[in-house]
């Protein structure tokens, strides 16, 4: 099956490329998580603007990948949650969650796919998590979750 991908998918491809898959993965995975759309003449015409979209978010140059990682590793990136008596939270927080504070902290506008926990943050302090800026550039910072 023929498809364009709207997400990066590894191992597979990045956002606006034509790919061609085995239909039960198409089916199954890549369509229902909106990472991929069937591929048609019209579609052909959304691959533009999918890349044009891709490559503003994208980090062109490795010394400005460099630069992204120092402002994100100095940053004090805080998340407000809401907390029973205990400290524990009410739900987790989410990579949505951090990625709207790294943006209200730095202006930095990161994907939340792009971020990863050591697991579900679900108490109140300090807690690390690694942000993949380019190939081969990690940032990790400590996001410190705080009741609101």
């Amino acid at each position: 099956m023929k498809l364009i991908l709207t997400r990066e998918v590894a191992g597979l491809g990045a956002a606006g490329d034509v790919v061609t898959v085995k239909d039960g993965y198409a089916r199954n995975f890549l369509v229902p998580n909106n990472k991929a759309i069937a591929w048609s003449v019209g579609g052909e015409k959304q691959i533009e603007s999918i890349r044009r979209a891709r490559s503003a978010r994208e980090i062109q140059s490795l010394d400005h990948a460099k630069e992204v990682k120092a402002k994100l590793e100095a940053a004090e990136i805080t998340v407000k949650a809401k907390v029973g008596g205990t400290g524990h939270l009410f739900g987790s927080v989410t990579d949505k969650e951090i990625a709207a504070a790294i943006k209200s902290a730095t202006g930095l506008d990161i994907d939340r796919h792009s971020i990863r926990t050591a697991g579900h943050i679900k108490l109140v302090g300090k807690h690390s998590a690694k942000i993949a800026i380019h190939a081969g550039i990690v940032a990790n910072i400590n996001v410190n979750v705080v009741a609101a």
